[in-house]
């Protein structure tokens, strides 16, 4: 366990950096604890990588979170990498052990799945059939996750269904690929439904996306926090959906981290989730 009486210092490694919320969430937290350290940006092109990573160590850095575009990139300068973080095929996290060497995880998945259970307790993964639109990284954590906590149907839904299918073929078992003209119907008895595009992004158009086959006590989840409540949100609500943004996974993908880099596991409260909703305003 990290020692919480000596100066901490991790961050966020990627390029570019500056537009990250997670120094808000990591140094407030910090504060509460009352923990000596910092949470700073690393912003590291990706020519200089290997040389940053190299230099975690040396410079007493207990990890950092890893970002775009080195997710991929760095699992070869790791010396683990948890089972879960390669099904991903993606880092998020990175903490230096207190014999330098370096471990990799990918907390993005747990995250989103925290989140849901945060708004529905009772739900669980094996509640009934999941759908999920989307196959880039982020589908690919929630399904990761999804799959080792016991999903037993993931309906993938993808615009270009060659990509549903290689993680199809990838994960195997529970996930069934299905094409995007068959989005709507695919809804039909599902439990949960993820957007995880970026589709209802600012600056995005919406998700086309019919609700009328999904079931009317389905959590409808969205991995967007900006804005706080996407089209596909805002018409799910209007339909009384219990939904989800993405702003969850955000903070729940944050407590792990936390606790390997400065040994305690941090609550999420509302002063947290007012301080990060600021900045939405901010930025609008």
């Amino acid at each position: 366990m990290a020692d919480q009486n000596t100066f901490g210092i991790a961050g966020l490694l990627g390029w570019p950096v500056a537009h990250s919320r997670s120094p808000l969430i990591h140094n407030h937290w910090l504060a509460r604890y009352a923990i000596p350290g910092r949470y700073v940006l690393f912003g590291v092109p990706p020519q200089n990588l290997e040389a940053a990573v190299r230099g975690m160590s040396v410079l007493g850095l207990r990890g950092c979170n890893v970002t775009t575009p080195h997710k991929q990139a760095i699992f070869p300068l790791l010396d683990r990498v948890d089972d879960l973080a390669r099904k991903i095929g993606a880092i998020n996290t990175v903490v230096v052990e207190q014999d330098g060497t370096l471990s990799g995880f990918n907390n993005d998945g747990n995250g989103f799945v925290q989140s849901v259970r945060d708004a529905m307790p009772a739900w669980r993964p094996d509640s009934g059939p999941i759908a999920i639109v989307g196959a880039g990284g982020a589908a690919r954590a929630i399904v990761a996750s999804l799959q080792a906590q016991g999903a037993g149907e993931i309906r993938l839904i993808n615009r270009t269904r060659a990509r549903a299918d290689e993680l199809q073929a990838w994960f195997g078992a529970p996930v069934v690929a299905v094409s995007w003209d068959e989005r709507n119907a695919a809804l039909d008895g599902v439990a949960l439904v993820v957007n995880a595009t970026n589709q209802g992004m600012a600056g995005k158009p919406p998700l086309e996306l019919a609700l009328d086959a999904l079931p009317s006590n389905a959590i409808v989840g969205d991995v967007i926090y900006v804005p706080p409540e996407t089209p596909l949100l805002a018409a799910a609500r209007a339909r009384g959906h219990v939904t989800v943004n993405g702003l969850g996974m955000l903070l729940n993908q944050a407590r792990p981290a936390f606790n390997a880099w400065f040994g305690v596991m941090p609550d999420i409260t509302p002063e947290l989730k007012q301080a990060i909703a600021a900045t939405f305003q901010e930025a609008g």
